[in-house]
């Protein structure tokens, strides 16, 4: 590996820490130099430098987030009032919230949850329609194995490479984390590979999508560059089981969170979600794809 190569995986890692700091911190402090100081960089070069690797300025980067994460909360956490969404969000005041997404989706919030999912889907439109490319939203739905159950999971330490771009692509993604972990030997017998999301592809162009492709390490595993570790929280989780084929993966999210969860009892909490892979399709007589998709949950 050369030495520009070198260094663009020293740039990724840290714009990674950075855009793990925005996550992790909505309703905390989010000024640029907090957040350059987090990727260690300084304000000035951080600002550059963001822009040019991630296509937004800093702000844009935080005012979407937090929109993202208020559309959702609007839609799948029917108790809580829209001021304690903005506040959760990482807002100053109702009339710095309401201004913003307003901004961001061209409806009020008190609009956008009262048409719920018919908002989202015209928030796509209107960006389609302007030629921002999106994942296809999944066909009618057919046959699979799924069922779920709510469950308690285990807190796990992992170490992951960010992707970014189109989920068909993962699978590059996958092979990097594999180079780097053999010649480690941190293949075990317990390994479990998984994929954390990041952001909802009915709202985000595919360019911006951002996922995790982890596997789990022992604790103090020693990483550099553009591989990350994190602690992956535990807690309770709704844990949806499926057999599907490679196509069917937004329809089993679907079926998780438009099927089950509003009969549920539960809303969704801010830890991640995330899928788990329990085989290797190529081995699989009909090629599928065993996974469990990881809800984070609470009581409404």
């Amino acid at each position: 590996m050369d030495q520009v190569d070198l260094r663009r995986q020293e740039y990724e890692g840290r714009i990674n820490r950075a855009m793990d700091y925005v996550r992790d911190n909505l309703r905390g402090d989010l000024k640029l130099e907090t957040i350059a100081q987090a990727a260690n960089f300084s304000p000035f070069h951080f600002h550059r430098t963001f822009k040019a690797m991630i296509g937004e300025t800093v702000n844009d980067y935080v005012r979407r987030i937090r929109a993202q994460r208020a559309a959702a909360m609007l839609i799948h956490n029917p108790t809580m009032t829209i001021t304690e969404i903005a506040i959760s969000c990482g807002y100053s005041s109702s009339s710095s919230f309401a201004r913003c997404f307003r901004q961001h989706f061209g409806v009020s919030a008190s609009q956008f949850r009262s048409s719920g999912q018919a908002s989202l889907e015209r928030f796509r439109e209107q960006l389609e329609e302007k030629g921002v490319a999106f994942h296809a939203n999944s066909p009618d739905r057919s046959d699979m194995v799924f069922r779920v159950e709510v469950r308690e999971e285990p807190e796990m330490h992992v170490a992951y490479i960010r992707h970014v771009g189109s989920y068909s692509e993962m699978g590059k993604t996958f092979s990097r984390l594999s180079r780097w972990a053999g010649p480690r030997r941190l293949f075990r017998d317990d390994t479990r590979m998984l994929t954390i999301y990041h952001d909802n592809p009915d709202v985000t162009p595919i360019e911006q999508l951002r996922c995790d492709v982890c596997m789990t390490v022992p604790e103090g595993t020693k990483v550099k560059r553009n591989i990350g570790k994190m602690t992956l929280p535990g807690g309770t989780y709704a844990v949806a089981y499926a057999e599907i084929d490679v196509s069917q993966y937004g329809e089993a999210w679907e079926r998780l969170f438009g099927d089950w969860l509003p009969e549920s009892g539960y809303q969704p909490d801010d830890r991640p979600c995330y899928e788990l892979y329990l085989n290797d399709p190529r081995k699989h007589p009909e090629h599928k794809h065993i996974v469990e998709i990881c809800e984070p949950i609470r009581p409404l």
